[in-house]
């Protein structure tokens, strides 16, 4: 067969989906061919385009859904199939819960080998709408057009947008309407902040040419009722800077941390930058029982600031943890775990490689009076050493919550060698958490598996495994 016949699309009538996969993708099969599919429910039958095919699988769109499954539902955001933030808004929810279940079970099975008889079910989440405490949008200056625009030949004059990235295309952004992910005001400040950008003709930034102002903004609320707004501008443009942020400071009285960056790099991480504060405090403040946990720009904390009180209380109980026993929580972020943990231990040691997260995690441990957590910055694989462990302690416990890829072979490889009693470890990627804990099989059993929901309408979800000491 010539090639460019082969690579012609397929189209394939009454084609049943049969479970999700990855990346918020649905699975089909075709005689003896996967096929996954861009937002199909499993019960779904379908007509589909087959337009990639590779030796293990095919990629398909679906053409027209000819019987609809149970579990599908009308999403409610206008932007959904073309933003991919909520992929799985056309799913009710308590089959969302039985999916995410099953992605974990299958992980923990098939990439740890890890034979499973019981789990604990899902915990599901109260909101299933405007759970986020944290949205970062973009700013670009060349908007994502809607089919009906393409098919309209009159001059777009308006390409700006301030809102999120198309999947696999950097350089475009939907311009959002609303938001259901953050509750108000946050769909108000990103709409009043492009209506005024567009009025003062402030220029938006050009994701491939690396030119413009305005770049990305950032909100953060908590539970507190306290807000913060960070806006990140391409050049120190002093006048029009000044001039966004104080349109901000007089529109918004309810933001108690209004600041600013300018960043002229590659890419828009916040972790190199230096942060102005513009007007009220640096930070934002979080509660968690009887905590304070001080939010800074740069620091990291559960997104779902209500599921994360469910998730420390589980992993707190999960990793019975006695009053005689050294605690090392790896990967602490801002220590909001080492400190939920600490009134059980004897002493919690707190390490992590982002430096301002560490400072926090100092300053809310005096907050909080807990005098029984130290912290340390460095590089996990550098830092957990013997000699570090020399110092501190031997743990009893290890607690572990990484970066979606997981945990370094190097820091698996001292886990291995100290051998802790009971690692709790925490994963919001089931997958590399499965990975890990199949390298630790040998030494340790898998004793309980929580699954807790964080992200609802998404295919994300937290996991907790609890390893023994065999």
């Amino acid at each position: 067969m010539p090639r460019q016949n082969r690579r012609k699309p397929i189209v394939l009538e009454n084609i049943e989906i049969i479970d999700t996969a990855t990346k918020g993708k649905s699975v089909a099969r075709h005689d003896s061919v996967i096929i996954f599919i861009k937002g199909g429910v499993p019960g779904d039958i379908c007509n589909i385009t087959v337009f990639k095919r590779r030796k293990k699988y095919w990629e398909a769109n679906i053409n027209q859904i000819v019987k609809k499954s149970k579990s599908r539902i009308d999403p409610i955001c206008e932007h959904f199939g073309s933003c991919g933030g909520c992929k799985w808004q056309n799913m009710n929810y308590q089959s969302q819960l039985k999916f995410k279940q099953n992605e974990v079970i299958n992980n923990l099975t098939r990439i740890g080998g890890i034979t499973i008889s019981k789990y604990n079910q899902i915990i599901g989440c109260e909101q299933e709408y405007f759970y986020r405490n944290k949205m970062e949008f973009t700013f670009s200056n060349k908007r994502w057009l809607t089919q009906e625009e393409i098919a309209n030949d009159s001059e777009i004059k308006n390409k700006d947008a301030l809102g999120f990235h198309v999947p696999g295309m950097f350089d475009k952004v939907i311009d959002l309407n609303k938001c259901y992910l953050q509750k108000e005001p946050s769909n108000k400040i990103r709409l009043a902040v492009k209506e005024f950008a567009d009025k003062n003709k402030l220029p938006y930034f050009d994701l491939r040419n690396q030119t413009g102002l305005l770049r990305n903004l950032l909100i953060r609320t908590s539970t507190t009722n306290e807000l913060m707004v960070l806006v990140q501008f391409f050049n120190n443009d002093l006048e029009n800077i000044e001039l966004l942020m104080n349109y901000l400071n007089d529109k918004f009285k309810e933001i108690t941390s209004l600041l600013y960056t300018v960043n002229s790099k590659g890419n828009n991480t916040l972790y190199d930058q230096d942060i102005i504060c513009f007007s009220g405090k640096d930070h934002i403040t979080e509660e968690i029982d009887d905590l304070v946990f001080k939010i800074g720009p740069k620091s990291f904390f559960q997104t779902n600031s209500k599921q994360a009180k469910k998730l420390y209380s589980i992993t707190r109980d999960l990793a019975e943890i006695n009053k005689n026993d050294i605690v090392y929580d790896l990967y602490t972020g801002t220590g909001t775990i080492a400190q939920y943990v600490s009134k059980k231990a004897k002493l919690v040691i707190g390490i992590d490689s982002v430096e301002e997260g560490i400072i926090a995690a100092y300053e809310n441990a005096k907050f909080n009076n807990i005098k029984n957590c130290t912290f340390y910055t460095g590089d996990m694989k550098d830092i957990f050493s013997d000699e570090f462990i020399n110092k501190n302690g031997h743990p009893n416990v290890i607690i572990t919550d990484p970066p979606r890829d997981g945990m370094h072979k190097k820091v698996i490889e001292q886990i291995l060698n100290i051998l802790p009693q009971r690692i709790v470890y925490v994963s919001c990627n089931s997958a590399t958490q499965a990975r890990d804990v199949s390298i630790m099989k040998e030494k340790y059993n898998v004793t309980k598996i929580q699954t807790v929901d964080m992200f609802p309408q998404t295919h994300h979800v937290e996991n907790i495994v609890v390893l023994e000491l065999i």
